[in-house]
């Protein structure tokens, strides 16, 4: 089947009452998201896994994307009229969009936030259709032996891309590891870590650690702020188009920061955050007024805004092609996959194209849907801002509670999200990142098979795992990716004088 083929199939799926209806849910739920500081778009998802479960895996996928790349639209908002970025993406919007509301030009500044979202996911959503099959037709040559060395090398930039310290994430993917090893072994069949305790012989579900670790834990950590609503700027929300003199400014700006965030969001790891920072970056040394920036330049809003929707529609790219989430909310993306028993990867094009290309055309639709959300809805939006954090959080808890629940109708899971929540909230506060910790419970399992498979093919010889080119090419890179910190660390010390 050709390109144009495959989108068509994808837009008949996509268009379907049922999968419309989930886009739009998915969208205005990510934007709501967006725009609530303290919450994220990877603590929804995880609140949304136990509801996914029964639908049907296109339509789950479909909605709980629309919250990813919903919750990038949304997150400028705050960031405007705040100066508090709805996400952490957000936070070079503050820079120049907070000045220009207090300016009272804040409805330029939402108006080229949401027109350069929109034409940045446009271009994104165009080059992830030309670019993803390619990925995953090279893919498809992958063995045991490139398989394990592709996960574990994921596992490692995982770490190293992750924030804070490499040691910390180091641990975590461990504990991960060592989640994901409780159950049946899956080579073997013996029983492992279980304490004798039956309900341990099916493992822990990585959904209860998900929803523990992000959505329990980041409510305890929101409760210990100060109490009170933020106060929203007074400031005119008028002239929300841009007008032909803000587009002169924009236009060069807005494809610069598309280009950016897209081949940096294609990173696992690098995503909108770094992506958006550096957009900024650029645009700031090739503008011939760079005085400006960091008082209300336009193209301070436009290019990292740009950048940030650019890399979340292309950080799909790793987890499609290649089974390898690049960030938080993409690993629970992965999780909503494994639920429905398909495994992300190379084979997802060949044995499940209709979800591919389904969602891929879902995401065309949704970035419409999101443009006209994000223009009218803006005062909407602003008036959410000022609902008491602390009534939000129960109702949390409450869909927490239940959802955990109804995963097996077992209150132990219940307790174990409150385990994971503690735990989570420890992790948080001082400092250990949860995504190494969620990918390798993940992916542990499909490491440790594949690396049976691949020693019984080989008769147990090491070296299969460097004869074969592609399988050395990617430990070369996993290595290179242990070594860098190594390096930096030792050049640091050099660097420091020594005291006499």
């Amino acid at each position: 089947m050709d390109l144009f083929s495959s989108i068509t199939s994808g837009f008949v799926i996509a268009l379907s009452p049922a999968n419309v209806f989930y886009a739009f849910v998915g969208a205005v739920l990510g934007t709501a998201i967006g725009v609530l500081p303290g919450l994220g778009p990877a603590t929804t998802i995880a609140l949304l896994l136990p509801v996914s479960y029964t639908m049907d895996p296109t339509s789950a996928i479909i909605l709980l994307a629309g919250v990813y790349y919903g919750a990038m639209y949304g997150g400028s908002t705050t960031s405007i009229l705040l100066n508090i970025p709805g996400e952490a993406s957000s936070v070079v919007t503050c820079l120049d969009g907070y000045m220009m509301a207090r300016k009272g030009q804040a409805g330029p500044a939402l108006g080229m936030s949401a027109m350069g979202s929109f034409i940045a996911g446009t271009i994104g959503i165009l080059l992830m259709s030309l670019v993803a099959p390619w990925i995953a037709t090279l893919a498809l040559k992958f063995g045991p032996a490139e398989y394990a060395s592709l996960v574990l090398c994921g596992l490692l930039m995982a770490v190293y891309l992750s924030e804070g310290s490499i040691l910390k994430g180091l641990l975590m993917m461990f504990i991960g590891l060592l989640l994901g090893m409780v159950g049946i072994d899956p080579v073997h069949g013996e029983e492992r870590f279980t304490f004798g305790l039956i309900r341990l012989t099916d493992g822990i579900n990585f959904i209860v650690v998900a929803m523990g670790l992000f959505a329990v834990s980041e409510l305890l950590v929101n409760l210990e702020a100060p109490a009170g609503a933020a106060d929203v700027f007074k400031t005119s929300l008028k002239g929300i188009m841009p007008s032909k003199e803000d587009w002169r400014k924009c236009w060069a700006p807005i494809l610069r920061g598309t280009l950016i965030g897209f081949f940096i969001g294609v990173l696992p790891g690098g995503g909108a955050i770094i992506s958006s920072f550096m957009a900024y970056a650029v645009e700031k040394k090739v503008s011939k007024h760079p005085e400006e920036f960091g008082k209300g330049a336009i193209e301070g809003v436009a290019s990292p805004e740009s950048a940030n929707n650019a890399a979340s529609t292309s950080s799909f790219i790793p987890l499609l092609t290649l089974g390898i989430p690049g960030n938080n909310a993409i690993a629970m993306l992965f999780v909503a996959l494994m639920i429905h028993g398909i495994q992300p990867g190379p084979l997802l094009l060949t044995e499940h194209p209709n979800l591919f290309w389904g969602v891929i055309a879902s995401m065309y639709i949704g970035n419409v849907m999101l443009l006209g959300l994000n223009l009218p809805l803006i005062s909407l939006w602003v008036k959410l801002l000022k609902v008491p954090y602390h009534y939000l959080a129960v109702l949390i808890i409450v869909i927490v509670m239940i959802g955990a629940y109804s995963l097996k109708n077992s209150a132990f899971d219940v307790g174990m999200i409150v385990v994971f929540g503690v735990f989570g909230y420890f992790a948080r506060k001082n400092g250990f990142p949860f995504a190494p910790c969620v990918l390798a419970m993940i992916l542990g399992r499909k490491l440790e098979q594949s690396v049976q498979q691949a020693l019984k093919m080989s008769g147990a010889d090491l070296t299969i795992f460097i004869r074969k080119p592609i399988s050395a090419t990617i430990l070369a890179v996993a290595l290179l990716v242990v070594l860098i910190p190594a390096f930096k660390w030792a050049w640091k010390q050099y660097r420091v004088p020594r005291k006499a």
